[in-house]
């Protein structure tokens, strides 16, 4: 796994166990602001069982606390005390009066902490200098006019009103509500002073709905808005144990590859240096080719034979692709295997020495278009196919043990200067008993088109040899095509499915695809594609072994 995908993976889990195992953590809006915790909650950080109904928190572009009163009445808080339940507000825009109006006490769990309450009412004069009216409020009016809060227990007819409109009644304010933009208020439930008083946390009884029901919870740290220190302390914890499993599974790596190479005492191939890679490659300066598992550079040995050099990818590197080919290849000998002649274990540097074959692989022969491709003739095809079944056959049956490629394609199919064919690339390889009928995969392995179905699902049947017989059929009837079985460039999609359309071919009695073939030539196509439909039957059993498919051709 990369470590970009490791941290997108851990990260999240590590800042939700480290800074927030509890979704209604104490939180502040800045460094300076007041503890945001039960009954308030943070409208926009904290579900709603953090809090009470009415006590709904939140930031405001400055990072202010502003408490939200019924209607849409809104007040910066400075100070919470949690044990008195008291909260300490002003007015941002210096005129509570203003906001009077449309303010609800009776839908709010919230009272002004005074005793001294009183009913006013509001008058606006056009004559600004009746001061002896009431309480001046100089932020609603003007040069023009001026409001004024009476006290409604005074007779309205005694006072001069010739020139003022009344224009609201206040219910139970206390009169300091007028000059002051800052004052208290306080609220009776939920009781958490009961809590408090024990040192401990308030809590809703309910963690689903926020009801006024309270229990008494140990007290959990707080952390400001931006939980820097929980982040930090998560990416330090990710990077440790992302490096931890690094070395693990390299130290693993090495065990097993070492434990392979002390028990293969009798290895033919040569074991090379990375050193030695590096000057056999001429330090890795001529590229043949890119695959999965690495990249393949052409090079020469002391004895002037041209190799053929596969570095392995660490990324890549659980170890399993180079103990596969080492254990396979460095063990067998036939004309239609390529040759390992060496190999590399130094560190986590990983490498592969073939025999170099000029013509490259089959794919490029049967697929590729232009002046590089090499013609084929249909003897020479046969010819090809005829090797390529041999040499499966042999990894079958002519080995101590049955040896399962599970990669049996085009690709991995070289070319000699001869245009013998050459099976390479067992990196997902198996060895198993002959008398074991059938083998254990954990997943599956191949390359998609060639895969057959047992191998992606067990409904088909258990895997065994027979699959390597299925992708040897799939790429016979490639040879036949001369197209890949998945390519998407066809024009009649009634064509996608290859085998159908190789079928259909066999079948016509003007066959356009073999109207240029001699007679000999159209009996080896037709032959191929026959064996090629054998050996690709969903069902296992029906499929041949390549020791009657050998014999057949």
């Amino acid at each position: 796994m990369s470590p970009f995908v490791y941290i997108l993976l851990f990260l999240p889990l590590a800042v939700l166990v480290l800074g927030n195992n509890d979704d209604c953590m104490p939180i502040r809006c800045r460094n300076d602001g007041p503890i945001i915790r039960f009954p308030f909650r943070h409208t926009n950080r904290q579900p709603q069982h953090c809090g009470c109904p009415g006590f709904d928190l939140f930031c405001d572009h400055k990072n202010n606390t502003v408490l939200v009163l019924p209607f849409s009445v809104n007040v910066i808080v400075k100070k919470i005390n949690y044990i008195s339940q008291r909260v300490f507000v002003f007015d941002q825009e210096n005129c509570f009066p203003q906001k009077l109006p449309h303010l609800n006490f009776p839908a709010s769990p919230f009272r002004f902490l005074t005793k001294s309450l009183d009913d006013y009412t509001l008058f606006n004069c056009t004559n600004p200098s009746r001061r002896d009216l009431g309480i001046v409020i100089p932020c609603l009016g003007d040069s023009t006019y001026q409001f004024y809060a009476v006290d409604s227990k005074l007779s309205m007819e005694s006072l001069p009103l010739t020139s003022c409109t009344k224009t609201y009644e206040f219910k139970s304010v206390p009169w300091k509500i007028f000059h002051e933009n800052d004052f208290y208020l306080e609220w009776s439930e939920p009781a958490c002073s009961v809590c408090e008083d024990q040192g401990k946390r308030c809590s809703s009884y309910n963690s689903t709905t926020s009801d006024r029901h309270i229990q008494c919870l140990d007290q959990l740290p707080t952390t400001n808005h931006h939980g820097f220190g929980s982040v930090l302390v998560a990416i330090i914890l990710a990077a440790f144990v992302y490096l931890y499993i690094r070395v693990k599974t390299y130290r693993e790596n090495r065990t097993m590859i070492g434990k392979f190479l002390r028990d293969y005492k009798a290895l033919k191939p040569s074991r090379f240096s990375y050193s030695d890679i590096k000057r056999i490659t001429h330090q890795f300066s001529e590229k043949l080719g890119e695959g999965g598992y690495g990249i393949v550079y052409k090079g020469k040995l002391n004895n002037e034979i041209v190799v053929a050099v596969k570095v392995l990818n660490n990324s890549n590197g659980n170890g399993e692709e180079f103990v596969n080919e080492v254990s396979t290849i460095g063990r067998i000998h036939h004309v239609n295997i390529v040759r390992l002649l060496g190999f590399c274990a130094d560190g986590f540097r990983r490498a592969l020495v073939y025999e170099f074959l000029p013509n490259g692989s089959l794919e490029k022969s049967i697929f590729q278009a232009g002046s590089n491709r090499i013609t084929l003739d249909w003897e020479k095809l046969k010819d090809i196919a005829l090797g390529i079944a041999k040499g499966i056959e042999y990894l079958h049956e002519g080995c101590d043990q049955q040896i399962l490629h599970f990669d049996i394609k085009p690709q991995n199919v070289l070319l000699d200067h001869n245009l013998y064919p050459k099976i390479c690339d067992f990196g997902l390889a198996k060895l198993c008993s002959k008398e074991q009928s059938a083998v254990t995969m954990t997943a599956a392995r191949g390359t998609m088109g060639y895969i057959a179905p047992e191998v992606l699902s067990r409904t088909f049947g258990r895997v065994s040899y027979k699959s390597d017989v299925y992708s040897f059929g799939m790429l016979l009837l490639e040879m036949v095509g001369g197209r890949k079985n998945a390519d998407h460039n066809v024009n009649n999609t009634s064509q996608v499915y290859f085998p159908q359309w190789i079928y259909n071919h066999i079948n016509a009695e003007d066959n356009p695809m073999w109207a240029q073939i001699d007679e000999q030539g159209n009996s080896i196509a037709r032959k191929l594609s026959i064996v090629g439909l054998w050996c690709i039957q969903w069902c296992l059993t029906d499929r041949p072994s390549m020791k009657a498919v050998v014999q057949n051709k």
